[in-house]
């Protein structure tokens, strides 16, 4: 097919907390960043109130980086491994980072009023702009994983000039069938409410293998996330309509995402078939698709590092991050980068294609990430 690219990154194993000489009982999501680096705030929407948390403030022009948990998370449990990685934050000092937590979703919230009303995915997306507006953010870049993913893409829909990239992994742009949503109802009849969960954040081989990252996960759900909350959020995801968008030239008066997009899955993740569907729907001209290998259902977690370097190609294809401020990545890492199908002259981007009419190639751009 013409224009894939294939690019390999070299990373060392983390080792496992034993391995460090860490209890892993004690070495906890809460427990990788600082609690003093961020400030919490509780921002009032047009759809309830929203759990924020902020490390920076907005620097010039420059987008922040504002992340969307899945499901069965927050912005602790799905993040902290990937900010904390050391390559990340070199990025991320050039950057306001702002973490949104869905309501009643944040470690030790409050329970929810019975019959209180969680809000549906568009009106959570549509809950992102007063967050915006309150910070000052002239723009954001955003990186959102499984339902996060959805916010932020729907949110892009509604308000494009708002968004400058996005980084959307473990999206399905497609709502729950009948089969599906009835199959959901009977699970949360027949099992917990985390084990219901699991399924959709891991890969069956890490689930059927009880990793210790499955083992840790499930006791963390099951504590630090108010489970009447987790139900309400959890039903509203699975009530989600098909994200009306498509690539321009399928139908009439066709409507995509407009900014660059770099879709993210681990290979046999539970997501894959969902972003593969995504991809087919997006302008090829500026969408990248990163499959990555070993990472089970949550790549943030189990290969930051490989992610931190896909991350900043992104934001370098957007003329972000020059390469002299990535000098500690640059020797932390080599990359090799192969193209088929390239003509000369093109501008041959690492990772990502800009919607840039400068010597773009109008062509989907497939990248297979291997260890």
């Amino acid at each position: 097919m013409a224009g894939i690219k294939e690019q390999q990154f070299t990373e060392e194993k983390p080792l496992l907390p034993e391995q460090r000489g860490v209890d892993p009982d004690l070495e906890t999501c809460e427990q990788l960043i600082p609690a003093g680096d961020w400030k919490e705030h509780d921002v009032e929407t047009p759809h309830g109130m929203l759990h924020v948390v902020i490390r920076g403030a907005p620097k010039g022009n420059k987008p922040a980086i504002l992340t969307y948990h899945d499901v069965g998370l927050n912005h602790k449990l799905c993040f902290n491994s990937f900010f904390n990685n050391q390559d990340m934050q070199e990025i991320t000092k050039h950057f306001v980072v702002c973490h949104v937590d869905a309501p009643g979703q944040q470690s030790g919230a409050s329970q929810l009023p019975h019959g209180f009303q969680y809000p549906t995915m568009d009106q959570l997306a549509g809950m992102l702009p007063t967050v915006v507006q309150h910070f000052g953010f002239k723009s954001i870049v955003g990186i959102g994983v499984g339902a996060g993913a959805y916010v932020l893409a729907k949110f892009s829909l509604l308000f494009p000039d708002l968004v400058e990239g996005l980084v959307l992994l473990n999206i399905d742009p497609n709502g729950k069938g009948w089969i599906d949503w009835a199959a959901a109802k009977l699970s949360g009849l027949t099992s917990n409410l985390p084990e219901t969960v699991l399924p959709h954040l891991f890969s069956q081989e890490e689930l059927v293998n009880n990793t210790e990252l499955v083992q840790s996960y499930r006791h963390q759900i099951n504590t630090t996330i108010n489970q009447f909350n987790l139900q309400l959020f959890w039903n509203m995801y699975n009530s989600r309509r098909d994200l009306e968008m498509n690539r321009g030239g399928t139908v009439i008066h066709a409507k995509t995402l407009k900014c660059p997009v770099m879709l993210v899955v681990g290979d046999n993740a539970p997501a894959e078939e969902g972003v593969v569907e995504c991809n087919s729907k997006l302008d090829p001209t500026n969408t990248t698709f990163l499959k990555m290998a070993d990472s089970g259902g949550l790549p943030q977690l189990t290969q930051p590092g490989k992610l931190t370097e896909a991350f900043k190609y992104f934001l370098q294809g957007m003329g972000y991050m020059p390469s002299a401020s990535m000098t500690r990545l640059a020797r932390s890492r080599t990359a090799s980068l192969t193209s088929a199908g390239s003509t000369e002259g093109n501008r041959s981007r690492a990772c990502t294609h800009s919607d840039s009419t400068e010597g773009v190639a109008t062509v989907s751009h497939t990248m297979e990430v291997s260890c």
